[in-house]
């Protein structure tokens, strides 16, 4: 055997069977290997077996499969969107009414606030009103008086000027 030469090829067989008749033929087909001079002469040369890293989905035989599962998959996507939009559609409307409810309430307590506020408003204007038309009366009872007396003066004066012309 030469330095450059390999007299044999060894390697690892795959446990996958679909391979095996392949690789068999394969290792009729090369008893001798030659090397570059520039390499050192290799006794053993294992090749490892190829790995698979497809995923199982990706086969050509499940190609049906796949985009059955993928449109699952979108319409399951499309679902949860929905599912969500709809919580999230009735924690709005939820967020909405008691608001709503809230404003509700506060125009409540403010229509009892202005009818008590508007009740205390009468009552002062009644009682105001009163005060009013027992001044007017007393007041016209007062005026009534003043002219009274004015007459009354007037009659005196007349009856001391009559007195003093008499005299």
């Amino acid at each position: 055997m030469q330095p450059g030469e390999i007299s044999g090829l060894r390697y690892q067989a795959p446990a996958d069977q679909q391979y095996l008749g392949h690789f068999s033929a394969m290792q009729n087909n090369m008893s001798t290997l030659h090397i570059n001079e520039f390499l050192r002469p290799i006794t053993h040369y294992q090749i490892s077996p190829p790995f698979n890293e497809f995923p199982p989905q990706s086969s050509c035989f499940s190609n049906t499969s796949t985009s059955d599962e993928a449109e699952e998959q979108h319409l399951s996507i499309i679902d949860e969107r929905k599912q969500r939009r709809m919580i999230s559609n009735r924690e709005s409307a939820r967020r909405s009414r008691m608001r709503k409810q809230k404003h509700l309430d506060e125009l409540w307590s403010q229509v009892v606030r202005l009818r008590s506020e508007n009740r205390q408003l009468i009552d002062k204007l009644n009682h105001v009103s009163e005060s009013h038309n027992r001044a007017v009366q007393e007041n016209t009872r007062l005026k009534d008086e003043a002219s009274e007396i004015r007459k009354m003066l007037s009659n005196l004066q007349i009856d001391n000027t009559y007195n003093t012309l008499r005299d």
